[in-house]
């Protein structure tokens, strides 16, 4: 938040007041402290939500429309009606983020949150029964894009874990759907961090194949070309679908198939692909080094070239900004 000076309006004088972020709640913006979901709302009460996340760049939202082209292609799945066409949500965030950005700091970035639920539920309202609203709830916020959890390990690479959670097979529902039903996710990522405080879970499917994070696609390179599991397991992320589109630029080979832990293992490279952080370096699996243990060569080439179309370098973004955001925070 930062502070604005305006008059008060029975002496003329200039009275400073906390200017906060907005959230799109329901059709209206609101300031985030006054943003409130009921408890009986269906998002709470069973995780019926679908959502979608998307970054900034120079304060300008990165690939909105491929983000509402999914979030459309959850939503129908799901059976929920918003009321709203995409590129009317569209414009709404683009409002909503034009506002809660001005309050950043000059290096800052946003994260856009969408999210949708299936309304509020009337068997948990109680005496409230009578004015639960039944239609889905929608809200879009936005944060500050928190650098310092990634500077570190941007530059050394994050460790991987296979846990015994298992990813959720497609007979349940179709992975491609991205939703916060996410139980397995947290459960997965509890277990790899007995393992390694540091670490994420590498997620599996029921066959043992290589599926995905909690938050990120995974990708390996073999024999100077980059191999993705199938969508079969996996949410198809715009950030990989950016990859597949650097690689073709780049004349580097791209491959969707399956692949075991033994292959995760044994790969030339291992990186991670998600919005927040576009690239990260995998280096350890299972304890395991990947490659020579540091970001490699293709890694690199990918992260040049994904500078070049925001026009800056997003690690070095991620290092400054993390560097600017501790100083903020640090005790005086």
């Amino acid at each position: 938040m930062k502070e604005e000076s305006v008059p008060t309006a029975a002496s003329g004088e200039v009275e400073n007041r906390m200017v906060e972020p907005l959230v799109f709640l329901n059709g209206g913006m609101v300031p985030a402290s006054q943003a409130h979901l009921a408890v009986y709302d269906a998002g709470v009460v069973l995780g019926a939500t679908v959502s979608e996340l998307v970054r900034t760049f120079r304060k300008q939202l990165f690939r909105l429309e491929d983000h509402l082209v999914r979030l459309a292609h959850s939503l129908r799945y799901v059976r929920f009606d918003i009321g709203l066409s995409m590129g009317q949500l569209g414009q709404t965030v683009r409002e909503l983020v034009a506002h809660n950005a001005d309050l950043l700091g000059s290096g800052g970035e946003l994260g856009l949150v969408i999210f949708v639920t299936a309304g509020e539920y009337p068997t948990y309202a109680g005496s409230a029964a009578g004015c639960v609203r039944t239609t889905p709830t929608i809200c879009a916020h936005t944060f500050p894009l928190p650098f310092e959890l990634w500077a570190g390990k941007m530059q050394t690479g994050t460790p991987l874990v296979t846990p015994s959670v298992r990813h959720v097979p497609p007979q349940c529902y179709d992975p491609k759907m991205k939703c916060r039903s996410r139980m397995h996710y947290y459960l997965a990522d509890q277990e790899a961090r007995l393992v390694d405080p540091n670490a994420s879970a590498l997620l599996l499917d029921l066959d043992g194949n290589v599926a995905e994070t909690s938050a990120a696609n995974f990708l390996i390179v073999q024999d100077g070309t980059i191999v993705s599991p199938t969508l079969r397991n996996t949410l198809p992320g715009v950030s990989r679908a950016m990859v597949i589109e650097l690689a073709g630029t780049l004349g580097i080979p791209f491959e969707v198939r399956d692949f075991q832990p033994f292959d995760a293992i044994n790969a030339a490279e291992a990186f991670l692909a998600s919005t927040p952080y576009c690239l990260m370096p995998v280096t350890k699996i299972n304890g395991i080094t990947i490659g020579e243990g540091r970001p490699g060569p293709i890694y690199q080439r990918l992260n040049e070239a994904w500078s070049k179309v925001v026009r800056l370098d997003v690690i070095d973004q991620i290092i400054q900004g993390a560097e600017s955001r501790t100083k903020t925070v640090a005790p005086s």
